[in-house]
């Protein structure tokens, strides 16, 4: 059966590109319906192209006997591999794109949730002033999941403040980037804002509005305060929310402190309605970092973008004059 597809026709391959975005659709839905919904088409078109398709593999893709779409073992295989194909395809027409020089083409960036809400819109609001006629994608998610968006060819970097997954270091090239500084902010109204700071044990005796305890920027704050003699299971948790402009309002309404990225608290300090504390002899930061992946394809506008505008956002000279790793596959090496 498969031994057609390393014929010499392009008709031996049995599926199209078309067949492989709806394998896709479907399995990101989890329904025939939502998938034709989706790419605009009716669910009839949809499910007879499945049905070509797995008579064309001669192999069933989908378990039908759930509520669900379900993909067999076959056909999360071939999702797999169709994925691979799908992003390869979107980075040969960026590459051609790229031939008119910056006068089109797409550059995509993935950020984790703090910096893609407060620092990346700055930077993309810089890049697009230089080059208007660039479509420009910002795609937030977790750390995780951006880290893994880079490793598919999803976008093109990223800017992340956690942790790189362990399976994704040989893959990728993981820079140091900047500082974030995590500043201690209480309302204006709050009884030690007249103070100018804290010690750090008087952090025993507030009441604090935090994110999930799973989440990256919280166990970034429990380790540095773990390593400045401050046991994090001692703090007062007076509420969790699952947002960083939740917990912003939270602090304003005087419900509780927090330690937010001072990226996100710019336009309250100065408008006066939070006020940072500073901690005697303690400041709690994290590195952000800058993900690539050398094997991948890297346009123009990413290019652009990596040598104009991250070194006007960086800290320490960390990124200033720094020389990448070059893009692009590898000559006989496996793209995939």
């Amino acid at each position: 059966m498969y031994s057609s597809i390393f014929g010499e026709k392009m008709s031996d391959i049995p599926f199209s590109l078309d067949q492989l975005q709806i394998l896709k659709a479907i399995a990101a839905e989890g329904s025939f319906k939502r998938a034709a919904d989706t790419l605009y088409v009716s669910q009839p078109a949809i499910s007879l192209q499945v049905q070509n398709l797995e008579r064309q593999m001669n192999v069933p893709l989908f378990d039908r006997g759930g509520r669900r779409a379900q993909l067999t073992e076959a056909g999360q295989l071939l999702l797999t591999y169709g994925e691979k194909i799908l992003s390869l395809c979107q980075e040969t027409c960026r590459a051609i794109d790229d031939l008119q020089n910056l006068q089109g083409g797409t550059l995509l960036i993935g950020a984790s949730q703090t910096t893609g809400t407060y620092l990346l819109p700055r930077m993309l609001g810089l890049f697009r002033q230089k080059y208007s006629h660039v479509s420009v994608q910002l795609q937030v998610h977790s750390t995780r999941r951006t880290c893994w968006s880079v490793a598919n060819g999803q976008v093109d970097l990223a800017i992340i403040g956690g942790e790189v997954p362990t399976e994704l270091h040989d893959t990728l090239e993981i820079l140091p980037y900047a500082e974030d500084e995590l500043a201690l902010i209480m309302a204006g109204s709050h009884p030690m804002a007249k103070q100018q700071a804290i010690p750090k044990e008087d952090l025993y005796k507030l009441n604090f509005i935090t994110l999930d305890s799973q989440s990256t920027i919280r166990k970034v704050i429990d380790q540095v305060l773990a390593r400045s003699g401050i046991n994090p299971k001692r703090l007062n948790i007076e509420m969790e929310l699952n947002s960083i402009e939740a917990i912003k309002n939270a602090v304003q309404s005087g419900l509780g402190v927090a330690f937010v990225s001072i990226s996100a608290i710019e336009k309250e300090l100065q408008m006066g309605t939070l006020y940072r504390m500073n901690i005697q002899e303690m400041m709690v930061k994290r590195t952000l970092s800058l993900i690539l992946n050398p094997n991948r394809y890297r346009s123009k506008a990413a290019e652009a973008f990596i040598q104009e505008i991250l070194p006007e956002f960086s800290t320490n000279g960390w990124f200033s004059g720094l020389e990448l790793t070059p893009a692009g596959p590898v000559p006989g090496e496996d793209p995939f």
